[in-house]
């Protein structure tokens, strides 16, 4: 168990792959229990979480992958990524996406595996829980700031009760059927997702890690 907050923060990584292993409902409660205490403006507290496993869980991806595999890209409703890649940030993408192929040892030619393993997004990464994100539509850019602190403390808890996690946007690319499979309101934003479970350590995709510019790259300090 991790008992620093320094370490939980470099400990954390973005798990693809988990042991067949359930997590207690009581584990997840009690995360969100201390993650609700992250700030946020006027103390709007906009965060809205659906916990979803068991038979539920499979329903909902079935019915994303359905949509998937049929060549229907799914469309968040807001947007997370720029419509144009810039550098530093195109080359940080492919670093990135170099990294998992990698790790997977997947070639940049075959196609059809990449599609698998992006397929893999919309079952959470096969961990047991799925944890789904909402937002009330009236509320603006501010909430998605406030929103990431959340996101960021049930991260670092789920390590100290010996969880891993990987946040995921492709979660929110199908926000009709993961509102209709969950009979969330219209008038609520699906923010995205995570998959959280006991991490396969051994497996490949677990292993690699991706870098962080240092301090100086991305500070300035004025006296």
């Amino acid at each position: 168990m991790t008992s620093t907050v320094s370490s939980a923060i470099k400990t954390r990584h973005a798990a693809r792959a988990f042991l067949d292993k359930p997590v207690d409902d009581g584990q997840i409660y009690q995360i969100l229990d201390l993650a609700r205490y992250a700030p946020s403006g006027v103390n709007t507290q906009p965060w809205q979480v659906s916990v979803v496993s068991g038979e539920t869980k499979q329903r909902l991806e079935s019915r994303m992958l359905k949509e998937f595999d049929a060549g229907i890209r799914g469309e968040m409703q807001y947007q997370y990524y720029p419509k144009t890649w810039t550098v530093p940030y195109k080359q940080r993408r492919v670093a990135t996406g170099k990294q998992l192929y990698g790790a997977l040892n997947i070639a940049r030619e075959d196609k059809e595996k990449q599609r698998q393993q992006w397929a893999a997004n919309y079952r959470a990464f096969d961990a047991p829980v799925a944890l789904f994100f909402w937002m009330d539509d009236v509320l603006e850019t501010g909430s998605y700031l406030d929103y990431g602190m959340f996101l960021q403390n049930i991260m670092l808890l789920a390590i100290e009760q010996g969880l891993a996690t990987c946040p995921q946007g492709a979660l929110g690319e199908y926000p009709d059927i993961v509102r209709q499979t969950l009979n969330m309101p219209d008038d609520k934003i699906l923010i995205g997702g995570m998959a959280i479970g006991y991490e396969d350590t051994n497996h490949p995709v677990n292993q690699y890690r991706t870098e962080r510019e240092p301090v100086e790259n991305f500070t300035q300090f004025y006296d």
